[in-house]
């Protein structure tokens, strides 16, 4: 199980470098259409759009991962508060929320694309292309996220019997 959850964690790294990377591309996008646009030479006609395409995929491309690592939004002072047996219990209650969640997202997501495809609708602003496209990637998205809720579930399982101090991969 630790190889697994090893190579598990590259794959998110990669997504998240991959994130980095469309964060660097949307901000000389923008730098370049503010420029370009104050020296007269008319900007670049898709930056906003493209733009919103890229915000949407990083927070989709960077979701897992963060959970991995802890950094997603985590109010753990009730936990703290409780005896350390039922913040452990808790910890558990809420990955499975997680995982019955992701699960939801993926088959609604999943739903949603197979709709578009079939339809061929199209999202029509300054680009024209597939609405399928920008679709496709949130039901990957939960898929992942929900293998990553079963890590922390067996972290969890390992681990002493109260509420974890991180989210941290044993990877």
């Amino acid at each position: 199980m630790a190889r697994l959850s090893h190579w598990y964690g590259r794959l998110l790294d990669a997504l998240l470098l991959l994130a980095c990377l469309l964060l660097l591309i949307m901000t000389l996008l923008i730098g370049a259409d503010v420029l370009l646009r104050n020296i007269g030479l008319g900007g670049i006609a898709p930056s906003n759009e493209i733009s919103e395409d890229i915000i949407y995929l990083l927070t989709l491309l960077a979701a897992p991962g963060l959970l991995r690592q802890g950094q997603h939004i985590r109010v753990d002072i009730v936990l703290r508060a409780l005896p350390a047996k039922v913040g452990w219990l808790l910890e558990w209650l809420s990955d499975i929320l997680g995982v019955i969640c992701c699960l939801y997202f993926v088959w609604y997501g999943w739903r949603v694309v197979e709709a578009s495809f079939k339809s061929g609708a199209l999202s029509i602003k300054t680009l024209i292309m597939p609405e399928w496209w920008l679709l496709a990637p949130m039901p990957l998205t939960f898929v992942l996220l929900g293998v990553e809720f079963f890590f922390r579930m067996h972290r969890l399982a390992l681990s002493e019997r109260r509420p974890r101090d991180d989210a941290v991969s044993a990877a």
